[in-house]
C-alpha cells in the first residue's frame, strides 16, 4: 500500500520507490538482554524474527531494487555501552542485509539510544548521520526538532521513528494492539511516523499513552495504517477517539 505517492508500506518498512531506498525503524537490538538483566526472562528470538520479517519484505521488494537501506535510529537498545547481544546481533543483521542486497549502501541515523554506535559502524565501514535527505524527503530519528535545518526547510515529506506507534483495536470484548504507521502534517509538510522493527514489544498505544516525539503535538488528524496480515487504512486518530 502506498502511504504517499512513491512511498510504499512493505511490512514494517517503507520503500521509497523512486530512490530505491528501504527505511527501517527502531530495531532496539539487545532489548532482550536488557530485560534479562532486569530479571525478566524471555527467550532470545528477536534476531530470528527480524530475519523472518525481512525475508517477507524482500519477497515484495526485489533485493536488486534496493540501492540504499536507511535505519532511522535506535538500532541498538542500551544507552551507555554495547552489550554482547547488541554487538553480535547488530553485526549479523548488517551482514544479512549486505549479502541479501549484494552490497546496498547502509546508512545509520543516530537515535537517542545510539550514543555508542560508532564501534559497530566502524567495524562495517558504515556512515552514521543525524539525518538523511532523498530528494524532497527528510529522514531523521524524531527525538529532537531540526526546524533550523535548511534541508528540512526544503523538504516536502519528513519520515521519523522514535515513537514506536501502535494502536489498540477492540473486537467485541477482546482488545489487541497492532503496530501502525501514522501520516499527518508537521508545519504543512507531510509527516510519516514509522513503527518499531522490534518484535519483543508492540509499541506505544498512541490513543492513550504520552507521546515522546516533539514532532507530534496534536495527532487527531493523523491517518492510521495498521500492520496485520496486510496493511489496513483505518481512518484518522479522531475516529478512534470518538468511538
Amino acid at each position: 500500500m502506498n502511504i504517499l505517492p512513491n512511498i510504499k508500506i512493505i511490512g514494517l518498512t517503507l520503500y521509497l520507490e523512486k530512490q530505491k531506498i528501504l527505511v527501517i525503524g527502531d530495531t532496539h537490538i539487545g532489548y532482550e538482554e536488557a530485560l534479562n538483566k532486569q530479571g525478566i526472562l524471555i527467550p532470545r528470538m528477536h534476531l530470528k524474527e527480524i530475519f523472518a520479517e525481512m525475508d517477507k519484505v524482500f519477497e515484495q521488494v526485489k533485493p536488486e531494487n534496493v540501492d540504499k537501506i536507511v535505519f532511522i535510529g535506535d538500532v541498538k537498545h542500551e544507552f551507555g555501552f554495547i552489550s554482547d547481544q547488541e554487538w553480535k546481533d547488530t553485526l549479523k543483521f548488517l551482514d544479512y542485509l549486505s549479502e541479501k542486497t549484494s552490497g546496498a549502501k547502509i546508512v545509520l541515523l543516530k537515535g537517542n539510544h545510539d550514543t555508542i554506535l560508532g564501534p559497530i559502524a566502524k567495524k562495517k565501514d558504515i556512515e552514521i548521520k543525524d539525518y538523511f535527505v532523498a530528494d524532497d524527503i527528510f529522514l531523521c530519528h524524531g527525538h529532537k526538532l531540526m526546524d533550523d535545518n535548511p534541508d528540512l526547510k526544503k523538504a516536502k515529506t519528513i519520515i521519523i521513528g522514535h515513537e514506536h506507534p501502535a494502536i489498540n483495536i477492540k473486537d467485541d470484548v477482546r482488545v489487541e494492539k497492532y503496530k501502525c504507521f501514522l501520516l499527518g502534517k508537521y508545519k504543512k509538510k507531510n509527516l510519516i511516523v514509522v513503527p518499531s522493527f522490534n518484535f519483543v514489544t508492540e509499541g506505544t498505544n498512541v490513543l492513550q499513552e504520552r507521546l515522546l516525539s516533539p514532532f507530534l503535538n496534536n495527532i487527531s488528524d493523523f491517518e492510521v495504517f495498521v500492520v496485520g496480515d496486510k496493511v489496513y487504512k483505518f481512518g484518522k486518530i479522531s475516529d478512534f477517539e470518538n468511538d
